[in-house]
């Protein structure tokens, strides 16, 4: 994941653009993007196919930490005369969806798309049925889904959430969330934008061709006495017709 400040004086403060994929590397790479920056309050617009769950998980307590506010986007610079603008119609899956919920305040545009689905381990997130899993790897799995349990009750999210992404196996594509399902899942707590992008134009035309994230597939990472179970994220698979597979278990 890359983080970028999006300045935009004189009428409005800016905000962090937040692009990619979540590593093992991203949550020391915030801290390096936020030092000598005062980002507390700030908003984060986040576009990502998700990525580590242990990671994302530190991240997100770090924005919460920080009282961001988050929503989804595609941050636009603007050139010489034009202000600098977000594009609504952008993606937020896996991992980044727990991102999302870490904002104090939560704002998520109509054209956006928030899709869900279960984590699983990440090397065996490709053809998830005709893998084999020992009794480590269900233990790896089920330890992650705690902390994930643990981390979206802590902020504000509701077990709605959980129950919606745990549902979604890794051979099914991914559930993206309906308005209601965002209410429901507490994964939105404003609907005006204003609330998270003052005096930002987010009312930028959609983004042509703009096709779904290639998505990352999120492993439950290993214990440390375990090194040869892989935790990176891996590349997913997009199916035939467009649409990204979903994450299998210890992967988000």
């Amino acid at each position: 994941m890359k983080f970028n400040w999006i300045a935009c004086e004189p009428n409005c403060r800016g905000w962090v653009s937040a692009v990619g994929i979540i590593t093992a590397d991203t949550p020391k790479d915030f801290e390096e993007f936020s030092r000598g920056r005062q980002l507390g309050g700030a908003t984060v617009v986040l576009d990502s196919s998700g990525g580590s769950v242990n990671d994302a998980i530190t991240l997100g307590r770090r924005f919460r930490n920080l009282g961001l506010l988050t929503t989804v986007g595609v941050s636009l610079r603007g050139g010489q005369s034009a202000r600098p603008a977000v594009a609504p119609e952008a993606y937020c899956e896996s991992m980044c969806v727990f991102l999302l919920l870490a904002g104090k305040k939560r704002y998520v545009p109509e054209a956006a798309h928030v899709r869900v689905h279960q984590i699983w381990m990440g090397d065996r997130a490709d053809d998830a049925k005709a893998a084999t899993y020992s009794a480590q790897d269900l233990m790896i799995v089920e330890r992650d889904i705690g902390r994930l349990a643990k981390y979206t009750f802590e902020m504000g999210g509701a077990g709605d959430l959980l129950s919606l992404a745990l549902s979604v196996p890794p051979w099914e594509d991914l559930h993206e969330l309906d308005a209601g399902e965002l209410k429901l899942t507490n994964l939105v707590t404003t609907d005006l934008v204003a609330d998270v992008l003052p005096h930002v134009d987010i009312s930028a035309p959609a983004m042509a061709g703009l096709a779904p994230k290639t998505q990352a597939r999120f492993g439950a990472e290993p214990e440390q006495s375990q090194p040869d179970k892989s935790t990176k994220t891996a590349e997913a698979v997009v199916p035939t017709g467009g649409v990204a597979a979903p994450v299998p278990a210890t992967q988000k």
